[in-house]
């Protein structure tokens, strides 16, 4: 049976919309569904060109279209064609400008001026490129944030995503038998996320990952003793830092592993924030 469809339509990236719509996808495990994205949609024909796809599709249509008049049409395309539509921003926007008594710009953002966050995740998407894989011990005190763990426990995928939200995040291999660079215990403990797994799922990324390379299978890499000796020794370390915190990536997403991070992290900086001034 073929995927159901959802298309992602918007004036700007669509980062927004997709964002929203893969959140929602993952309360349906059981159902694959494939996301298209159209992005910089912004006039009546591209509406009813997406709109004529979606029809022959059978697929459902997810919008962020600043404006009004092309909300309004989206709408009525979808009424037309019995297209399911559903506006992501269109009535927050509008209910912002009640609360703010304001007009709203309805500029799409990508034609806004490039603004400061615009470049801070640049430059932390910079940042985790240099730290990737433990390149650079020397940046993990500089970083917002610090994952370590065995090798395929989605270090380096989280990074870039955690990244694209505006963290400077690094991250360092765990490997058996080999002391992890010493800058790893200088970072502030609040700060490091030590990923673990299942020592089955492992094994059968691990096994996946030989046949890519074109290794033997009987390679230390993909056996079974020789992994669970490598979470073994990483949970040695763990334990003696019980401060980190410790997030199981096992059948997880990369989005709901960055999202359980991230409000961890979100959780700290509020708590650091209504700590009282200290006196020096």
């Amino acid at each position: 049976m073929e995927h159901k469809q959802i298309f992602v339509v918007s004036d700007s990236t669509g980062e927004t919309a997709e964002r929203v719509v893969r959140a929602a996808l993952l309360q349906f495990p059981d159902h694959r569904v494939r996301v298209r994205l159209y992005t910089r949609v912004r006039d009546r024909e591209a509406v009813g060109g997406v709109m004529d796809r979606a029809q022959e599709c059978g697929a459902m249509v997810v919008f962020t279209l600043v404006r009004p008049e092309l909300r309004d049409y989206m709408f009525e395309q979808g009424r037309e064609r019995g297209v399911e539509t559903v506006d992501v921003i269109g009535s927050l926007i509008h209910k912002v400008g009640n609360f703010l008594e304001a007009d709203p710009l309805n500029i799409p953002t990508a034609q806004m001026s490039l603004s400061e966050e615009y470049f801070r995740r640049v430059e932390a998407i910079e940042f985790a490129v240099k730290s990737d894989d433990g390149k650079e011990p020397r940046n993990l005190r500089k970083a917002d944030l610090v994952l370590t763990g065995v090798s395929r426990t989605s270090k380096t995928p989280l990074s870039t995503y955690l990244a694209g939200r505006g963290l400077k995040v690094a991250n360092v291999p765990l490997v058996l038998g080999v002391e992890p660079p010493k800058e790893l215990y200088e970072v502030p403990p609040q700060k490091v996320v030590a990923l673990t797994i299942e020592v089955d799922l492992l094994l059968e990324i691990r096994k996946q990952r030989l046949v890519q390379l074109g290794m033997p299978p009987d390679a230390n890499y993909g056996l079974r003793e020789h992994v669970r000796a490598e979470l073994e020794f990483a949970h040695e370390i763990f334990r003696a830092h019980p401060e980190w915190m410790i997030v199981n990536v096992s059948n997880r997403a990369i989005e709901e592993t960055a999202t359980i991070i991230l409000e961890a992290y979100k959780e700290r900086q509020e708590n650091e924030s209504m700590l009282p001034p200290r006196v020096l």
